[in-house]
């Protein structure tokens, strides 16, 4: 009885059908690897400028069967090249706004030339004038660029504002 059993199974591993799950096994198993060898590439083509490196990536994901994907997770830059530009240009378009900031109003947010003691739109005061040669000046200037006039200090009136105590809300019954 134990001999048909094992006949059995030795049979089955004999027969044609095993030799078709182990050959689509192994065709899977390549088709798996030759796939992971080629995402590796893609990866490492989106992370890394250097072809040199690009092409040791791959063989490293190749040559080393699935454990090389791996490694190659554990050491590939963080961030896509296309990221990575994408933040420069942003902090370029940050710095070139940063620079710029001074030819708006404060209050109405309209376009003001930097030599401008008044903004067009809101009349709102955006600089004092020399009182020699009536050109603008900087808020912390203390002589006139122009004309040498020493800058009187004017004295910035604040509006004053009441404090409420906050409302309470009543409940309705």
């Amino acid at each position: 009885m134990i001999a048909s059993t094992f006949s059995g199974i030795h049979d089955f591993f004999a027969s044609g059908t095993w030799h078709v799950i182990l050959n689509l096994l192994l065709f899977f198993l390549v088709a798996f690897w030759l796939a992971v060898g080629y995402w590796v590439y893609k990866d490492a083509k989106r992370r890394i400028e250097d072809p040199v490196l690009i092409a040791t990536a791959v063989a490293i994901g190749l040559v080393i069967p699935y454990l090389g994907a791996l490694v190659y997770m554990l050491f590939r830059p963080p961030e896509y090249l296309e990221d990575v530009r994408e933040r420069e240009l942003e902090i370029k378009a940050m710095e070139e706004r940063l620079s710029r900031r001074d030819l708006y109003c404060p209050v109405c947010r309209a376009e003001v030339s930097n030599e401008f003691l008044v903004c067009p739109v809101c009349t709102t005061k955006l600089k004092q004038a020399c009182a020699n040669c009536k050109a603008p000046l900087e808020a912390l200037w203390q002589v006139c660029p122009y004309c040498e006039t020493p800058v009187e200090p004017v004295a910035v009136e604040f509006p004053t504002f009441e404090v409420r105590p906050p409302r309470r809300r009543r409940r309705s019954e």
